[in-house]
């Protein structure tokens, strides 16, 4: 069973890519939680680095501790209230890279397995016909010697969606702790999933806005 032990990056600042009266966008780094949990010695997170110079930011979704790039926060409950409307009905438009053990056969294609936590063994989620509808759309982007990199588009928001899905086609992500064997997880010291690019409307001026983060794989 996987134990996880929190260790966040010891730089103290966040990758600041924008900021306005109404928002900021971060680029995450990988290993740090995007907001506290119950133990104290999760309380070292990107939302909390960033109220020590922002207080007012609130959080308005998440990304995995070990996936790194692009997450947004308000600075106002209007702004708050706006995003996370855009976010509940998949207005949102998100795109991830990834980096898969083997080579992924299909150029392009979509995952569409429900996924329900696995009750054994909180918090490993699993495909099971009782879940919540989990759609995801892939391309093949690059064929490595061991590896395939890839395009990932999420329609739907589930807990660790992604890695799932990969590993529900047979490739698994490079340093996926939670689903991946041995040596998938010592493919990569990290995770290699990046969430690359967001794209929101402003929610105050209205315009269509795309913030963009290159993978570091």
């Amino acid at each position: 069973m996987h134990i996880f032990t929190y260790q966040p990056p010891s730089i103290p600042w966040l990758d600041i890519r924008y900021k306005d009266r109404d928002i900021i966008v971060i680029n995450k780094p990988s290993g740090l939680l995007s907001n506290p949990g119950r133990s104290p010695d999760t309380h070292d997170t990107a939302i909390t680095r960033l109220q020590r110079c922002y207080p007012e930011a609130i959080l308005i979704h998440r990304l995995d501790c070990d996936t790194s790039g692009i997450m947004i926060f308000a600075r106002t409950k209007k702004a708050e209230s706006h995003l996370k409307i855009q976010f509940q009905n998949r207005q949102a438009k998100k795109v991830y890279i990834a980096e898969v053990i083997g080579h992924v056969d299909e150029q392009q294609g979509k995952v569409n397995f429900a996924l329900g936590a696995n009750p054994d063994s909180p918090p490993f989620q699993m495909l099971t016909d009782s879940g919540k509808a989990a759609l995801t759309y892939f391309s093949v982007l690059e064929h490595r010697a061991y590896s395939t990199l890839m395009e990932l588009k999420p329609h739907t928001g589930r807990t660790h969606q992604l890695r799932v899905h990969m590993l529900a086609l047979g490739h698994t992500i490079l340093g996926d702790e939670f689903y991946g064997d041995e040596s998938t997880i010592n493919a990569s010291k990290r995770l290699n999933l990046h969430a690359q690019s967001l794209t929101i409307t402003h929610p105050y001026s209205q315009v269509e806005m795309t913030f963009f983060s290159q993978h570091p794989f």
